[in-house]
């Protein structure tokens, strides 16, 4: 996605987009870290400025937030006092390293004839049982929103398929109506599933 114009939105947009969203994503994250052992090991990718990987620190995990956009990765370390590495989707190749991954609002930039692939790299990345939440912005076709920002919009039915086809299981699908960054009505989808 380097050089396109969800890449270059974040890219020119980091320090505000950061300054925008600081509490974390409670109700999802306090869902997902209850399932996991105290201190559990967790990637976190996309994570713009740092607020949920801050969270999982300030109650014991061992996080390692990572993000695909340079300018976001740097807003975040200021947010964290750690180094924050660059990591884009395509480019994860841990093996069995962590308990658990946490993709909030990042994976719905991702073309989907590259989805899979991608949640391929993702469940290798975890240890057998390993958990994974993603979120979604819930449609029937591709398409840019009125930022020029790509989205693949999947529908439920779509998604679970998806993974189901990837030997995922657990999988939960939660729908829930609110808002994102353009401040649009938005419907949601939460995905938790976990390593076989």
């Amino acid at each position: 996605m380097q050089g396109d114009p969800t890449s270059t939105f974040y890219a020119e947009n980091a320090e505000a987009y950061a300054g925008r969203l600081t509490e974390p994503s409670r109700r999802q994250l306090d869902l997902f870290l209850a399932k996991l052992r105290a201190g559990a090991d967790i990637l976190e990718l996309g994570c713009g400025n740092g607020r949920d990987s801050a969270e999982m620190i300030k109650r014991g995990f061992h996080a390692t937030p990572t993000d695909g956009t340079p300018e976001m990765a740097e807003e975040a370390a200021k947010r964290l006092g750690v180094p924050v590495s660059v990591l884009r989707f395509e480019d994860i190749d841990a093996v069995e390293a962590f308990d658990g991954i946490w993709a909030n609002a990042c994976l719905l930039h991702v073309p989907r004839a590259k989805l899979g692939g991608i949640l391929e790299r993702i469940r290798l990345a975890l240890r057998p049982g390993g958990l994974f939440y993603a979120s979604f912005k819930a449609g029937e076709a591709e398409g840019h929103d009125s930022l020029g920002r790509f989205y693949n919009y999947p529908s439920k039915g779509w998604l679970k398929e998806l993974y189901e086809s990837l030997s995922w299981t657990s999988i939960e699908i939660a729908e829930e109506h609110g808002t994102a960054y353009d401040k649009r009505p938005t419907d949601w989808l939460h995905v938790l599933a976990a390593r076989r």
